[in-house]
């Protein structure tokens, strides 16, 4: 490729329409308002129960389906997605119920022993059973019976309509029963795409209740005039809006709705560098005192800069603004939200400016809150610890990038071709691939490679 005149003027069309998270934004939105004001709605409609707002976990819960069901039909009923090739299906086929039987008994041995040793695991872990995993634990526990019993018929149904049902789910169950060959790729597929559900559905679903408790209970009106309490709470919003959204992409990895897994990071620079920003590798990343703890002896942003309200209200703007790009990176997604994995390629809303539009406005956000290279202790050894480790931090934020680049780069030519559109044509990831090249090796004129 000669350069930027080789290439298209827009990028390759997105495998997610913008209209799909913004419907799920649209329902998450009105289950807050209905919470924010269950007390007089159950007066309105003489309802039983307290007279208060929904704030709880479950309320937290629910909002899975009120962000979910519109995402869901809108794909379903505007974009069908369910015709698409790459759902691998056909809905031509009807095979009968019959000739498929064996492979779905086979597939759901394979599905249900998934399933059995993810639940050992995190029987295994400790960690599973104390804090706020704790409320996962429960969430997962009382959904595990409807799962595997929804799981028949629905397995029972959709492989009569898969162009090949020996998907690698079904090659984990014949390895297990011994009855026929089975691909040892295909099992690396299928574990690689369940370790990432279940530990990462775990993690989202014990974040769940907390932004939403601070969101619906929030007193407004005495926000007023406050612009450090007026960006903490708008915070809160667009990070429950992440999380909702996000955990809602976990959970409807299925072929009908296009947003299965169709790969998971095969590398494991990519898994290291993932897992190193989640508990409870490293708790330090998510604000606790540990290794690669950047917040020692600091105070937030509102403490320096009180009594400067011009500032206050800038620097509030520029938070709420990068945690605003932030949300929308992950309902821009739509259902296709996952770490680690490939479920098409996005290229409108932010990831047109930038390919990581999450990571970068992350980790600005996080040099802007906590100030790092301000300590109330005054001690330059502070300063110099909490700067280096936050630049630490952002590195394996890069490093997490060029691990995820790697991977889908190798999947799809059509990443590949937005890769390289980016590169020429986005401002930030151009600016960035300019100054990167700078810093590249250049062979000496006078030197000839070996022959």
């Amino acid at each position: 490729m000669s350069g930027a005149a080789a290439l298209p003027n827009s990028p390759p069309a997105s495998d997610v329409s913008p209209a799909v998270g913004l419907v799920g934004l649209a329902g998450l939105l009105v289950w807050i308002v209905i919470c924010r004001n269950w007390a007089g709605i159950a007066d309105a409609f003489v309802l039983p129960g307290p007279r208060a707002p929904m704030s709880g976990p479950n309320a937290a819960v629910a909002t899975i389906l009120f962000t979910g069901v519109p995402m869901v039909l809108w794909s379903l009923l505007v974009d069908k997605v369910h015709l698409r090739p790459s759902t691998g299906i056909d809905w031509s086929l009807r095979r009968s119920l019959r000739s498929t039987l064996d492979v779905s008994i086979t597939k759901l041995a394979g599905l249900w022993a998934t399933w059995a040793m993810i639940g050992f695991v995190y029987c295994l872990c400790r960690f599973y059973w104390d804090g706020q995993f704790l409320f996962a634990m429960d969430v997962i526990v009382g959904a595990a019976p409807l799962l595997f019993l929804l799981s028949v018929p629905y397995v029972l149904w959709i492989d009569r309509y898969l162009i090949e049902p020996r998907d690698s789910a079904w090659h984990f169950g014949a390895m297990l029963i011994g009855r026929e060959a089975w691909e040892p790729e295909q099992i690396k597929k299928h574990w690689r795409g369940w370790a990432i559900k279940g530990f990462f559905g775990a993690f989202m679903v014990s974040i769940l209740p907390f932004g939403f408790a601070q969101v619906v209970e929030a007193d407004l009106p005495s926000l007023a005039g406050n612009p450090v309490a007026i960006a903490e709470i708008t915070i809160a919003l667009l990070f429950t809006i992440d999380v909702q959204i996000g955990t809602v992409g976990y959970l409807v990895t299925m072929r009908p709705l296009d947003a299965h897994i169709r790969s998971g990071n095969p590398f494991l620079a990519g898994w290291v560098a993932a897992l190193m920003c989640y508990p409870p590798f490293v708790w330090g990343l998510m604000g606790r005192a540990d290794v690669l703890a950047y917040e020692v002896n600091t105070a937030t942003w509102g403490f320096w800069l009180q009594g400067h309200d011009l500032l206050l209200w800038l620097w509030a703007g520029m938070l709420i603004a990068l945690t605003g790009i932030y949300a929308w990176a992950t309902f821009a997604f739509g259902l296709r939200f996952s770490n680690l994995t490939y479920r098409g390629v996005l290229t409108n809303g932010p990831y047109r400016f930038t390919r990581h539009p999450a990571y970068l406005s992350k980790n600005l956000f996080w040099w802007l809150s906590s100030m790092p290279f301000l300590v109330t202790t005054h001690s330059l050894t502070d300063t110099v610890r909490n700067s280096v480790m936050l630049c630490v931090v952002s590195g394996i934020y890069f490093w997490r990038a060029k691990t995820e680049e790697a991977h889908l780069l190798g999947e799809d030519p059509k990443y590949r071709a937005y890769h390289a559109w980016m590169a020429e044509n986005a401002f930030i990831t151009r600016s960035v691939t300019r100054l990167a090249e700078r810093f590249r090796p250049r062979p000496h004129p006078d030197m000839h490679p070996a022959e």
